[in-house]
């Protein structure tokens, strides 16, 4: 079967899916991303204006495709306030004018975390998830206030599944935080279309975010109704696998760096990084195994990370620290973030005394 699911992550502090009935002073945010709001997102990672992606019909082409929200954080509902068009100019009732500022309310949600499905035919699919894995413009869910804090191209971004229900169970559930504990079950969403001969059921919802045209925005409405899943226990993330027997020295995959497959999976990750630490977004010049696991020649590019010079060295003094063996520090998980961020600060610190001592006579420099 042709990969026809192609998987999004929108979590950020902060996000907002505007609902079509809150345009003006008070702009409110539906509970889950929606169709508009990706629908623009896959726009700006292709390139295209809104002009254009009504012209090109794109609107069309993405309108195509199923679309199921799996809901792994609600989070909670936050306001803050905007202000619109200072320096303005209001005409009074007596004929003159001032300058006015417009100050709406505007809702967010915190701290919350989607899993997004489109599915639909496999060579959009593939053209959609190289877009978004090097997007033309920023991507941000919902309004440009609200940059995601993990990538929006899922690992694996594309998979192969008959229905939107499938796919939603199928793919894992990952942690946080250590403490989080794997959900009994997930609430999800999921777009309801008919085949010609059936009728909606009775408790679907009609959603009014299907983009015509973005300027002036018209949508039409369609089906969406929530469904309960239960994940299985090869669908939640690694860290609640079993304990696994460590190899002893003898058997365990070591490094090779000077393999040729490695090389090529090397050069792979940094191109897919664009060349940049995903840590710091310092320009990358290695990369961090993550797992041992297939080290040796055999590696992949998801047990390989981007990482600068600076980033690298510490986490590999962390590593040493826990006496790891062969799962190793992911810095993209937010657990070691902090003392990644104080592992840095102590080698510069380090290795700037030592400069200033290898430069100035041979005394004391604090």
């Amino acid at each position: 079967m042709s990969e026809n699911t192609l998987f999004l992550r929108a979590e950020a502090p902060l996000q907002a899916w505007g609902e079509r009935q809150t345009r003006f002073v008070v702009r409110r945010t539906t509970e889950a991303p929606t169709r508009s709001g990706i629908t623009g997102l896959l726009c700006a990672a292709l390139g295209l204006s809104r002009a254009e992606a009504e012209l090109s019909g794109w609107l069309e082409r993405l309108a195509s495709l199923g679309m199921g929200v799996r809901i792994d954080r609600a989070g909670r509902r936050w306001w803050d306030y905007h202000t619109v068009g200072a320096g303005l100019a209001v005409r009074e009732a007596g004929g003159g004018s001032r300058e006015h500022t417009i100050l709406t309310r505007r809702e967010y949600l915190c701290d919350a975390s989607f899993l997004v499905v489109m599915q639909g035919d496999p060579l959009l699919i593939g053209q959609l998830a190289a877009a978004v894995e090097r997007p033309h413009w920023t991507l941000y869910l919902g309004r440009k206030s609200c940059p995601p804090s993990r990538p929006i191209a899922e690992r694996p971004a594309v998979g192969s599944f008959p229905d939107l229900p499938s796919a939603l169970k199928g793919f894992p559930w990952r942690k946080q935080y250590d403490s989080d504990r794997p959900p009994d079950h997930l609430e999800c969403l999921v777009e309801w279309r008919s085949n010609g001969s059936d009728c909606a059921p009775a408790d679907a919802e009609v959603w009014y975010d299907v983009p015509v045209r973005f300027e002036p925005p018209v949508y039409r409405p369609r089906f969406v109704v929530r469904q309960t899943i239960t994940l299985a226990e090869e669908s939640f993330s690694v860290a609640s696998k079993p304990l696994q027997r460590l190899p002893s020295p003898s058997e365990r995959p070591r490094a090779n760096y000077a393999n040729t497959e490695y090389r090529k999976a090397r050069e792979a990750r940094l191109a897919a990084d664009q060349h940049l630490c995903i840590f710091c977004k310092a320009p990358a010049n290695t990369v961090q195994h993550i797992t041992y696991e297939r080290a040796g020649g055999s590696e992949s590019q998801e047990d390989l990370r981007s990482l600068c010079r600076l980033c690298h060295d510490a986490v590999t003094m962390l590593e040493y620290g826990e006496n790891m063996g062969m799962e190793r520090i992911n810095p993209e998980e937010p657990r070691w973030r902090t003392r990644i961020l104080q592992k840095r600060d102590e080698i510069v610190r380090y290795r700037s005394l030592e400069t200033r001592r290898r430069r100035l006579a041979a005394q004391e420099v604090e």
